[in-house]
């Protein structure tokens, strides 16, 4: 049982690492693929919009399929999808087929990161403590790679598809190995989670209930995505257009925002078991906004990347810790309540993309910044959220339960 639990835990860090390095390849260089396929100011979000829609309906398929099939099936397959369609952002020739190629990345992250966090989940539960920002300094790692390779590519004018072309020819078949070891919980046990799921909703008369206690977390999922977007979309056009820097530095501050990420979470857990999830939340918001109003008022694009580092910092332990909370609020539902949370990751991002370019040409890019600063303050409203249903093993973790772990993916 260790044995399944070390392989399970490991085998899906691996997928969050392949995740963020995916992702981070395709928002840093945004300016190039705008100049690749002549995407013009005011189309440009347009496109980055559509993919947060589709990825909302691939959250909400998400939630359908995993009554059926187990998460880890889910996983297993979305990611060689968005790792595919990754490459033919890079590899289209006009806007059509970068649409169309957008658009399968979008319904394929959906149903990735829905299922990630549903099995990342049910391992917390499992392990009794909490493991969640560990799978996401995982992803901030991938982050990492990713924007570095992004760096390479624009310091060497490489084609997009030739900077895409070797991590999807590396990470495709690593990914779809370490699937064979991801971990479901039981079937009896998902049995069990659809009947409390049935008894929450006709308690409360319908799903209203379920909606109403799960509205605070999906505010601050809204709100803590509307400023990831706003660095993972705006930080390098801001770098580059507002403070002046080149176009080899502007992939700078994502990279930087990753690295912060990765050291957040990598101590995040055991700042949640010793002070608990909401006071970790509480400090996360506080420095967030710090570190957006560094970025309005920034000077030049060395300042402005201290801002980004902070709100990185401040970020990196919001969207775990939701995550968590959510498991928490529905331990008999936790896939229902995580797709459905997961859908307001893209609120944000929907919300995000467009009001900051909105705003940005409307008035300045630098006012734009004081948006997110404002809303990722509202959280500490929410904060009492993340200290729902403590229990012994502290910072109101579950737990362990060993019918989560009765076999993974590949039956074992």
């Amino acid at each position: 049982m260790t044995e399944v639990l070390r392989r399970g835990r490991a085998s899906l860090a691996f997928s969050f690492f392949a995740q963020g390095a995916a992702f981070a390849l395709l928002v840093t260089r945004i300016p190039a693929i705008q100049n690749r396929y002549e995407v013009s100011d005011a189309l440009l979000p347009v496109f980055l919009a559509a993919v947060p829609i589709l990825a909302g309906v691939g959250s909400v398929t998400t939630e359908q399929l995993v009554k059926r099939i187990p998460p880890s099936r889910v996983l297993r397959w979305s990611q060689p999808v968005v790792l595919l369609a990754l490459l033919g952002v890079g590899a289209g020739r006009g806007m059509a087929e970068l649409g169309v190629a957008l658009a399968v990345f979008g319904l394929a992250v959906g149903a990735l990161d829905a299922s990630m966090n549903m099995l990342g989940v049910s391992l917390q539960r499992t392990y009794g403590r909490s493991i969640m920002l560990s799978f996401h300094a995982v992803y901030s790692l991938g982050g990492i790679v990713g924007a570095s390779l992004a760096w390479v590519g624009a310091h060497w004018h490489l084609a997009l598809w030739v900077s895409y072309l070797p991590v999807v020819a590396v990470l495709l078949p690593a990914a779809l190995v370490g699937s064979r070891w991801y971990v479901d919980g039981d079937a009896e046990d998902g049995a069990a989670k659809d009947g409390k799921a049935g008894e929450a909703e006709s308690e409360g008369g319908g799903t209203g209930v379920v909606f109403k206690l799960l509205l605070p977390l999906c505010l601050v999922m809204t709100f803590a995505y509307i400023g990831d977007s706003t660095v993972s979309n705006w930080s390098a056009k801001y770098l580059q257009d507002v403070l002046g820097s080149s176009e080899q530095l502007a992939t700078v501050p994502y990279n930087v925002y990753m690295v912060t990420t990765l050291l957040g979470r990598a101590i995040g857990d055991s700042g949640v078991r010793r002070f608990g999830a909401a006071a970790v939340v509480r400090l996360g918001a506080l420095v967030a906004a710090a570190g957006f109003a560094v970025v309005a008022v920034a000077p030049g694009a060395w300042v402005g990347m201290l801002g980004f580092t902070l709100v990185g910092l401040g970020l990196c332990v919001l969207v775990p810790q939701t995550f968590a909370a959510a498991g928490r609020l529905f331990p008999g539902a936790s896939d229902a309540a995580i797709a459905r949370l997961n859908i307001f990751n893209y609120v944000g991002f929907l919300i995000g993309s467009p009001l900051v370019g909105a705003l940005g040409d409307a008035w300045t890019y630098r006012g734009a910044m004081v948006v997110p600063m404002v809303l990722v303050l509202v959280t500490l409203v929410y904060a009492r959220s993340f200290a729902a249903q403590p229990d012994r093993y502290g910072g109101g973790h579950e737990r362990p339960r060993t019918a989560d772990v009765g076999r993974g993916s590949n039956g074992l």
